[in-house]
C-alpha cells in the first residue's frame, strides 16, 4: 500500500523542540519531492517546508524559516522536520505528502489547495504548544 505515516507530534512548551518523521511505504521515496504541511481547524492547509528528491533544495514558509529544518533519508524512506523554538501559533496537525509533478520546492510549498494537488497524505500528527 502506498502511503505516508507521520509521527513525533506532542505537547511542548513555548520555546521547546520536536522532531517529526514522515515514513513512506510502498514506493521509492527518492523519486519524489516531499513536503510538510499543517492545518488548524477552520483554516486551509498550508505549506511549512518542502524538500527536493535528493535533499539539495529546500523551501520554508516565512513562519518556519530560521526555526524549522527539513531533511530526508531516502535509504530509510523517511523525511524529517526538526522544529525549534516552537510557539503557540505552531499548534496544528502536521501532514506530509509527495508531489506527483515536476514543480520546484517553492511552488510545491506555495500551493493554494495542496490537498487537491499532492498525494498520499498521511493521517497527520498533532503538535500542541500552549500559550
Amino acid at each position: 500500500q502506498l502511503q505516508f505515516a507521520e509521527s513525533g507530534g506532542g505537547l511542548v512548551q513555548p520555546g521547546g523542540s520536536l522532531k517529526l518523521s514522515c515514513a513512506a511505504s510502498g514506493f521509492n521515496l527518492g523519486g519524489y519531492k516531499v513536503g510538510w504541511f499543517r492545518q488548524v481547524p477552520g483554516k486551509s492547509r498550508e505549506g511549512v517546508s518542502c524538500i527536493s528528491e535528493s535533499g539539495g533544495w529546500t523551501s520554508y514558509s516565512d513562519s518556519a524559516g530560521g526555526r524549522f529544518t527539513i531533511s530526508r533519508d531516502n535509504r530509510k524512506k523517511i523525511v524529517y522536520l526538526q522544529m525549534d523554538n516552537l510557539q503557540p501559533e505552531d499548534t496544528a496537525v502536521y501532514y506530509c505528502a509527495r508531489d506527483p509533478l515536476q514543480r520546484d520546492v517553492h511552488g510545491m510549498c506555495s500551493l493554494t489547495h495542496p490537498e487537491n494537488d499532492l498525494e498520499y497524505w498521511g493521517k497527520g500528527t498533532l503538535v500542541a504548544v500552549p500559550s
